[in-house]
C-alpha cells in the first residue's frame, strides 16, 4: 500500500552514500538523483525510498514517534543490515532480535540526521 517514504536531511548527498550502501543488500538503487531528492527502488513492485531537503528550505528534523520500517526476508537479514548501518556510521536503537511472542525480529537504528529506522521479517 505504501508508494514511498522520504526522509529529510540536512546533507542529502552524505545521506545518500549511507543509503547507497545499505540498501544495496536490499537490491536497492538510485532510480532519481536531482539538486534536493534522491530516489531508491528495487522494482516497480515495492515502495520507494528517499532522502529529501525539505522544499520549504527550512533544516530538517526528527519527528518524534516517527520511524519507517523496512521488510526484509529473514531474521539474519534483520541483523547483517543492523550492523551494516552501525558500520555506516548509524546509532543503535536496538539489536537485532524477536519481539514478542509471534515470530517478529527486528532491529532499531538512527541515519545519520537522526532518523529512525528499523528493518524487520515476519515469520515463514
Amino acid at each position: 500500500m505504501i508508494g514511498y517514504t522520504t526522509l529529510g536531511s540536512n546533507d542529502y548527498r552524505k545521506a545518500g552514500e549511507f543509503y547507497d550502501e545499505l540498501l544495496s543488500d536490499l537490491g536497492a538503487s538510485r532510480m532519481m538523483d536531482d539538486d534536493h531528492i534522491i530516489v531508491w527502488s528495487a522494482g516497480s513492485s515495492t515502495g520507494m525510498f528517499a532522502v529529501i531537503k525539505p522544499f520549504n528550505e527550512e533544516p530538517a528534523t526528527v519527528g518524534n514517534g516517527t520511524m519507517v520500517a523496512l521488510q526484509v526476508d529473514s531474521p539474519d537479514l534483520v541483523a547483517s543490515l543492523h550492523a551494516k548501518a552501525l558500520t555506516l556510521g548509524a546509532t543503535d536503537e536496538g539489536a537485532p532480535g524477536p519481539r514478542g511472542d509471534n515470530g517478529m525480529h527486528f532491529s532499531y537504528f538512527r541515519d545519520l540526521d537522526g532518523n529512525k529506522l528499523a528493518f524487520y521479517s515476519m515469520p515463514g
